[in-house]
Parts: structure tokens; C-alpha cells; sequence
């Protein structure tokens, strides 16, 4: 396949359902999104409204990833940490630059680095509070 700019929501949706396909695999975070999520098509849809959102501007996303990040942590006894977004980090940049090139894409990968340090001090910040109960 030719490497194309991420244009449209089709292109979106590619992006969203090759990167869950990799995570999901994967031995080390692939339990996280496999116990945690149980209407993948649902999943996929929503995540295809957040990245539209991010990367057009087009009020699609509905919800609040950071609180729900920090609820999946819990869930799974406070066990996601900062290496595990750096795995979560590698496939999406991985699967972006095997299918897209040009402004859009580069986007996406510097929106999904500051999303995932925002994550993970959102759960960083929701333990200290845990704790302190």
C-alpha cells in the first residue's frame, strides 16, 4: 500500500482499527485493552470519533479519556505505568508511518504523545488521591 496523508474518516478509522489489531497482540498491554474492552466494534467507533475530533476539529468525541484511563488503572490494581504508554506510543507511531505520510499524520503522533503523558499523570494523580482516602 502507498503511504497517503490521513484525509478522511475512512483514513481515520484504518489508522484506529490496524493500531487496536497491534495492541491487542501485544504480550505486555495487549491484557489491558482484552479485559477492559468487551464491544470492540463499539471501541473502534469511538475511538475513530476521538482521533476525527483531534485531528479534523469536527465535534465527534463524546467522553472523558483521561477519567476513564484512570478507572481502567484501578480496575487492573494500579499496574499500567509509563512503560507501558511507551508501548501503547510505539505501535501507533509504528502504524502511522506504515500507511501514512504528510501534516495529518505527523499530527496524530505528536497528539498521541502528549495524550499519553497526560494519561499517564492523570493516573499518577488519581493514585495519590486513592491513597490519600
Amino acid at each position: 500500500m502507498q503511504r497517503k496523508n490521513i484525509e478522511t474518516r475512512e483514513d481515520v478509522n484504518f489508522l484506529v482499527t490496524k493500531f487496536y489489531e497491534k495492541v491487542r497482540r501485544d504480550v505486555e498491554i495487549g491484557h489491558f485493552f482484552n479485559e477492559t474492552i468487551e464491544d470492540w466494534p463499539e471501541h473502534i467507533e469511538k475511538l475513530t470519533n476521538f482521533w476525527e475530533t483531534n485531528l479534523f476539529f469536527v465535534q465527534k468525541y463524546k467522553g472523558n479519556p483521561l477519567m476513564v484511563h484512570a478507572e481502567v488503572d484501578e480496575k487492573m490494581d494500579q499496574t499500567i505505568t509509563n512503560y507501558h504508554f511507551g508501548i501503547w506510543l510505539r505501535h501507533w507511531i509504528d502504524t502511522i508511518d506504515t500507511n501514512f505520510i504528510g501534516e495529518n499524520a505527523e499530527k496524530a503522533k505528536q497528539r498521541a504523545r502528549n495524550i499519553s503523558v497526560r494519561m499517564f499523570m492523570t493516573i499518577f494523580e488519581n493514585r495519590k488521591r486513592l491513597s490519600a482516602k
